[in-house]
């Protein structure tokens, strides 16, 4: 449904807010943020708005769920400053992260294929010892290993998410293999948007089960996620090339 212009090509704030169901408080909030390029005055002190605004506002809610509110914002921003070149940098970091998401998701994946247990012991981790893997590392190898701070790993340890055995000698902290798997798992649902109470009890069952179900609809659903937020910046694209194509005619204008 198009944005109907008033006489003169402009619009007040009400007819800009109720093309996209805003309150004409929250147009206005945009427009105080760099949001949206400042408005023209009425004689009488009213803000008028123009076709300009209606593909500003466009561009703005179509790369929210893209880049999310605060990155969307700055790209905004940065338009409308006429710093183009920052805007694109970030839209440049977050196709990055989400191509980086993707591989962590291919990883997660690999991680959990590497949970099947090809041995009853496999099944019974309360049965290990510290010394009969040939991986063990410390708290501070293992932290730099992950790139986390050693006091991430005490609380996913304090969480449940990994439990590490303490050397007899030195009192230290002993992460064997099957140790390293779960935090690297752990590390990897992280950074996939899981929160730690999610993340025990999927945990929970791989352990006590060895099977691999409770991980299954976590993945399908990050897969969507993924897609979702891949084509969100397909069309956030569209639409903001659409308003800095704008841009650029109305700058042409003013120089002819």
């Amino acid at each position: 449904m198009g944005t109907k212009l008033q006489s003169g090509g402009r619009l007040r704030p009400v007819d800009l807010a109720r093309r996209h169901g805003l309150s004409t408080q929250a147009v206005r909030n945009y427009e105080g943020a760099g949001i949206l390029p400042p408005a023209d005055r009425t004689a009488h002190g009213y803000r008028t708005y123009t076709s300009v605004h209606v593909l500003a506002l466009a561009a703005f809610l179509a790369l929210v769920p893209a880049h999310g509110h605060r990155t969307a914002t700055a790209i905004m921003q940065a338009v409308n400053r006429g710093a183009e070149d920052e805007a694109l940098r970030l839209i440049d970091e977050s196709h990055a992260q989400l191509l980086d998401d993707r591989r962590t998701l291919l990883a997660v994946e690999r991680a959990v294929g590497d949970l099947v247990p090809t041995s009853s012991a496999a099944v019974q981790p309360d049965r290990r010892t510290p010394g009969s893997r040939s991986g063990r590392r410390f708290i501070g190898p293992l932290a730099r290993e992950l790139g986390i701070r050693p006091a991430t790993l005490r609380k996913w340890e304090a969480a449940g998410l990994v439990r590490p055995r303490r050397d007899p000698v030195t009192g230290y902290r002993v992460y064997d293999d099957d140790d390293v798997r779960d935090a690297r798992l752990v590390h990897q649902l992280r950074r996939g948007g899981h929160l730690l109470e999610q993340i025990a009890p999927l945990l929970a069952q791989v352990r006590e089960a060895g099977g691999l179900e409770p991980l299954e609809g976590t993945l399908r659903e990050w897969h969507g996620r993924l897609a979702d937020r891949g084509r969100a910046m397909l069309a956030g694209a569209a639409e903001l090339e659409a308003y800095l194509l704008r841009l650029r005619a109305e700058e042409k204008s003013r120089e002819a």
